[in-house]
């Protein structure tokens, strides 16, 4: 094997490993915030989404049903994590946003990762964070595409 190759496999076992590690921070954030893992996704969702999401678009995303999706909004309006808003395109529908309680609750659950991981990125020189940014973004983009591919039953 030569050195380029063992390094793309070191490379991609390291991502591995970092997708395998994901859901163990999901649920430790939720243990951290006294919420369900979904709970958690459908916050993550609601708040990085490029556009407003209804109740129907949040269910997709999480793969669960509409009703259970309603359920699930349901508990983080009472909790106070989310709250439902006019649609700004359409004043029929409903837009689901997270409120200030639950983005401050969010942010002091994972200042000690948030810290860590800054630590870890003041480190790198510039070209080098460059490079690992690009990197970074290639690889986002193959998941997404992989995500997002049809498949033939689909």
């Amino acid at each position: 094997m030569t050195d380029q190759t063992e390094s793309g496999y070191a490379i991609g076992q390291a991502i591995r490993e970092v997708l395998r590690d994901s859901p163990d921070v999901h649920r430790a954030l939720a243990r951290r915030l006294g919420i369900g893992v979904t709970d958690v996704l459908a916050l993550d969702h609601v708040t990085f989404s490029p556009t407003p999401l209804g109740v129907v678009e949040l269910g997709h995303l999480l793969g669960i049903r509409s009703a259970s999706a309603t359920v699930l909004v349901e508990r983080l309006v009472d909790t106070g994590h989310l709250v439902k808003v006019p649609h700004g395109q359409d004043r029929r529908r409903l837009a689901l946003h997270p409120t200030e309680h639950a983005r401050a609750e969010v942010t002091a659950a994972l200042a000690p990762l948030v810290a860590e991981l800054r630590g870890i990125t003041d480190a790198l020189d510039a070209p080098t964070a460059a490079a690992v940014l690009a990197f970074l973004q290639q690889v986002r983009d193959a998941l997404a595409r992989f995500a997002h591919q049809p498949q033939p039953s689909d």
